[in-house]
């Protein structure tokens, strides 16, 4: 049993100071002053923020089959240090996560080794329909569409397999929008303009606006026609954002998300950080960046979520075409998304929605993504006083480096709390591994 004392407490829209127990591993007590029991391990928050922990919906933590680039034991060691107390991790492994063998496996590696709560897509391919239709529903937090290029099997290219997935299938389907004809088209061009090779500051250009664009609006008109629960993630451009609705997410059958490097980084950083900030989509323009922290503001994004994707520095110090898209990004996750509190962009209040109650109401998590009586206790401390500087050799990535190197946040975490448990003090990760399978519960479409 433990409690944590004299906090900034922000939870579902309010802000208010008061004292937080824990007792087996949730929630036990709010209250404005809370007198400490014999025996009882005393936190004192010292004014400090306390948010319910980060509920992270796209991660790519690369095991089975890439683990050279990361694990679930080594980026979720990672994300805790970032503020994360939940990741729902992506199926685009090595072999990918296409049927219910590979999510048991994945749940069976994560058992026990991932510091953060943890659950996994199941991934939509050509010729899998009979499994996304079969999968418990209790087992996937949704199904995961790659509408644009990627590796291996998982392009789901078909018109007529598209159309039945988001017609039969009843999880709510995540999709990836980029239209592969179009990068294809600007790929061959820019090549015949530039023999000599192509260089990161192109990537905007192959991976433009308009197959973002023309790829999200199939995927609305698919899931409008069959009545689909959708999620659009990472979204990268102005263009885009009108088709979507504002408000909050409550009764929305079609979502979307934003990811944090979005918010941080345009085409004028290409220079400097080259295949460093090569992502999918692509970095775009600084009116890009600005429309969608507007968009976040006014609630017509729903969700901020990292898209953690680590790669080697050699494997990223290869030539642009060469070079695989994905940053790490989970160690500053919350540091990066509080940046438009200080700068009066976005309320503290809707950073919180954003990052654990929008995630929760979507993905249904049980008891979790809230400062509630009852709740498990995943909580996050952010010191709003003391800056973080992300320096290589602090860095828990297995990969090693960080797009932010050299970035002075103006906030830091000073603890994270994951199912009751002191996981990380500000300076380091608690060795044992406190994460557990999240739960859910999907309603009927």
């Amino acid at each position: 049993m433990s409690l944590i004392r004299g906090a900034w407490l922000c939870n579902e829209g309010e802000r208010f100071f008061g004292d937080l127990r824990i007792r087996e591993g949730r929630i036990a007590r709010i209250a404005p002053r809370i007198e400490p029991l014999p025996g009882e391990t005393v936190f004192e928050a010292e004014g400090r923020w306390l948010l319910p922990g980060m509920i992270d919906d796209q991660v790519h933590f690369r095991e089975p089959g890439l683990t050279h680039k990361g694990d679930l034991e080594s980026e979720s060691r990672a994300a805790v240090a970032g503020g994360i107390t939940s990741f729902l991790e992506m199926p685009n492994t090595k072999p990918p996560t296409l049927d219910r063998a590979a999510l048991l496996d994945k749940y069976r590696r994560a058992e026990g080794r991932c510091h953060a709560n943890y659950g996994f897509y199941i991934g939509a391919a050509n010729d899998n329909l009979s499994e996304l239709l079969a999968v418990d529903p209790l087992l996937a937090c949704g199904v995961k569409i790659f509408m644009g290029a990627s590796t291996g099997n998982m392009l789901v290219d078909d018109p007529e397999v598209l159309d039945a997935i988001f017609a039969k299938v009843r999880l709510r389907l995540i999709t990836h929008c980029e239209e592969t004809p179009r990068i294809e088209a600007n790929l061959a061009r820019l090549k015949a303009l530039h023999p000599a090779g192509l260089r990161p500051e192109h990537h905007p250009l192959v991976r433009d606006r308009l197959a973002c664009l023309a790829s999200t609006e199939k995927a609305i008109a698919l899931a409008k026609r069959h009545d689909a629960r959708l999620h659009v993630l990472h979204i990268s451009t102005a263009d885009e954002l009108a088709l979507f609705e504002p408000g909050p997410i409550e009764g929305k059958r079609i979502t979307a998300e934003t990811c944090v490097h979005f918010l941080h980084f345009d085409e004028s950083d290409y220079p400097r950080l080259g295949n460093l900030i090569k992502c999918n989509p692509s970095i775009k323009s600084a009116s890009d960046r600005e429309a969608l922290l507007k968009a976040l503001a006014d609630r017509r994004l729903d969700v901020l979520a990292t898209d953690h994707a680590p790669h080697t520095l050699e494997e990223k110090q290869q030539p642009y075409e060469q070079a695989p898209s994905g940053l790490p990004l989970v160690q500053h996750a919350l540091p990066a998304a509080l940046e438009p509190v200080f700068s009066g962009r976005i309320s503290l209040e809707r950073v919180v929605e954003l990052t654990a109650h929008a995630p929760a109401r979507l993905f249904q998590i049980e008891e979790r993504g809230f400062l509630r009586e009852g709740y498990f206790a995943d909580l996050v401390l952010i010191d709003p006083e003391k800056p973080t500087e992300v320096r290589r050799e602090a860095l828990l990535y297995r990969c090693g480096w960080s797009p932010f190197e050299g970035r002075r946040f103006r906030s830091s975490v000073a603890a994270t709390w994951v199912n009751g448990q002191l996981v990380f003090d500000g300076r380091k990760v608690r060795e044992e591994p406190a994460g557990r399978r999240l739960r859910w519960r999907h309603r009927p479409s």
